[in-house]
């Protein structure tokens, strides 16, 4: 079991996890990077796994002191605590900034997923054929999965559960977004912003006494989509989890080196220089194109031009791999106190 941790320590967690929560929710970027470069990725990794049949048992016995200590409970609440304050402060924050800066934000990303190249590649002592062939099949599958076309937005629970199990790859895997993901299944809008944002209303409304929200039809659909989400998302977290250990166990290197291509396959998506062709759209009917396929977000990404606003974003690209390796050396500096 890891050791006691200090209030400090605790902030720090619930920090990590706001920007584990942040990271999340942009399309393309992964929470898992935030978790390996900070250093916390396999302790993440095993205490979802302790979500097993043995915690089940001591739940049920009301054994809830013991249930807490197996899990890693302490870690485990801190991180989600972070994630969840996220989506409702600082992802609106960085929602804000992406429609104000969205050449600077995108670049710091860039630049956070260079440095992660380089953290997570500084892992193999030895780059055997075996590290170049997963990380040449992890490129392949991100690569793949960034030039797919989104589906059409669909709010039948079923559907919406698959769709939380998915979404929390991006915690359990770093470099495959959840958040891209779920663009291409067609739901981002639908779960991430409108379910939330209908979270956020009601929220308000009940500190304000007013509850005429539950005569709202389309209020309580918003919340029944955010509540199966939310199910499929933990059953997803507790899942993937368990795989990720064992290929953690048994075959490290080949998973260090999938996640290292899927890192890499991301940066087509985070590229800072890309013209808008169509707009994310937040209605329930998305723009088609002349086939009569849903367009949710279309870019074309080009070289830039030398002008000062273009100089800029290049420092902020060095700022996000300054920012990874300052993580890095602060984690590292920690598990040495």
């Amino acid at each position: 079991m890891y050791k006691d941790r200090t209030k400090k320590d605790n902030l720090l967690l619930v920090i990590k996890g706001l920007a584990m929560g942040a990271a999340n929710k942009v399309p393309g970027v992964s929470g898992g990077i935030v978790a390996f470069v900070a250093g916390f990725y396999e302790e993440f990794i095993f205490s979802l796994q302790r979500v097993n049949r043995k915690a089940l048992k001591l739940l049920l016995a009301r054994r809830f002191k013991s249930f807490y200590e197996y899990i890693n409970g302490q870690f485990i609440s801190l991180i989600i605590l972070g994630m969840l304050i996220s989506y409702f402060s600082v992802s609106k924050l960085l929602d804000h900034l992406i429609e104000h800066y969205e050449l600077l934000v995108w670049s710091v990303f860039f630049g956070m997923i260079l440095g992660s190249i380089y953290s997570i590649g500084k892992n193999f002592k030895k780059w055997t054929w075996d590290v170049i062939r997963f990380t040449l099949i992890g490129i392949i599958i991100g690569l793949s999965i960034s030039f797919m076309d989104p589906a059409k937005e669909n709010d039948h629970l079923l559907f919406v559960f698959f769709c939380g199990i998915i979404s929390v790859s991006g915690m359990t895997l770093p470099g495959f977004s959840g958040s891209f993901i779920l663009i291409l299944l067609g739901n981002y809008v639908l779960l991430l912003v409108d379910s939330v944002n209908a979270l956020y209303d009601t929220i308000i409304n009940i500190f304000q006494g007013d509850f005429s929200f539950t005569e709202d039809p389309n209020r309580i659909r918003m919340l029944k989509v955010l509540v199966v989400f939310t199910i499929g998302s933990l059953t997803g977290m507790v899942t993937f989890s368990h795989l990720i250990n064992f290929l953690l166990k048994k075959f490290k290197n080949k998973t260090l080196s999938i996640i290292l291509g899927f890192v890499i396959g991301s940066l087509g998506v985070v590229w800072p220089w890309k013209e808008t062709l169509y707009l994310l759209e937040r209605e329930k009917y998305p723009v088609v194109d002349s086939n009569g396929n849903p367009i949710i977000e279309s870019y074309r990404r080009f070289i830039p031009e030398l002008t000062n606003e273009n100089l800029i974003a290049i420092a902020f690209i060095f700022i996000g791999i300054g920012s990874i390796f300052a993580i890095e050396w602060y984690g590292k500096k920690r598990q040495a106190t």
